[in-house]
């Protein structure tokens, strides 16, 4: 995370302070009127923390950036592909097969960098002017 903070240009003595923000943290949990005891959190973003959404979306940006996207998908404008906002991401495609071919590459990008796509949270949708296409 800290080096794709650095590669987008944020400052290294802002990265170290982030580090230091994430580092060596705990959590507890409250169920009713039951507190848990502290324990570590070793991987993934605070919940709750405003530094969260902003870090999450360099590794997305990161990770969207990585991917070989497949020439034969449908183009925006001549140039995007993967569409990214705040809660998913749109993968378009001239064919289901590249879409298939785009999702898994983003897949393999954001798994390198420790993102995970949650597969019950993942929609697929194809339209198209042929009528007797399916």
């Amino acid at each position: 995370m800290y080096n794709i903070l650095i590669e987008f240009g944020v400052p290294k003595k802002l990265v170290r302070l982030i580090k230091m923000c994430l580092t060596e943290t705990y959590s507890r949990v409250q169920v009713d009127k039951n507190l848990s005891e502290m324990f570590p959190i070793r991987n993934g973003l605070k919940q709750g923390d405003a530094l969260s959404p902003l870090l999450f979306n360099f590794a997305l940006e990161y990770a969207i950036s990585r991917v070989q996207v497949n020439q034969d998908g449908l183009k925006l404008n001549g140039t995007h592909q993967l569409l990214a906002y705040d809660n998913g991401v749109n993968i378009l495609g001239g064919s289901v097969d590249t879409v298939k071919k785009n999702a898994e590459a983003l897949v393999a990008a954001t798994k390198k960098i420790g993102l995970e796509v949650n597969a019950h949270k993942t929609k697929y949708m194809t339209m198209s002017r042929d009528q007797n296409a399916g």
